[in-house]
């Protein structure tokens, strides 16, 4: 499936959780809701997905857990916070590149209006 095509339906989908519940819940909550609109929606899931981490000789199996990756391609990492700041870019992108994932999306549900909560990152 074409990546635009995905992001487009998990936008949609974020936007669908985000419009019923608004913002002031956990992430976990958010997570457990999406992950039900991407089944709804066709799309295939992981969730918590374990990404090793290799420095020289150490490879640490779980070194960091991706929210949500989607079919495979897309990894979403979800946040309930006042505002993005660095630290949640770095995060992302570090995902991005032990995953070997080209596509990121963060998304912040602790917005009034969702669009503003939406950040995509390509490597």
């Amino acid at each position: 499936m074409d990546l635009n095509l995905i992001t487009e339906k998990i936008i949609g989908c974020a936007i669908e959780v985000h419009k019923i519940l608004g913002p002031g819940l956990l992430e976990s909550a958010y997570e457990e809701f999406l992950a039900f609109e991407f089944e709804r929606t066709s799309l295939s899931i992981q969730r918590q997905k374990a990404v090793p981490v290799v420095y020289k000789e150490i490879k640490l199996e779980c070194g960091y857990r991706i929210d949500i990756l989607v079919e495979n391609s897309v990894i979403i990492e979800l946040k309930t916070v006042e505002e993005f700041n660095p630290v949640h870019e770095a995060q992302i992108l570090t995902y991005m590149k032990f995953a070997n994932k080209s596509l990121g999306l963060l998304i912040n549900f602790n917005v009034s209006l969702l669009k503003n909560g939406i950040r995509r990152y390509r490597i």
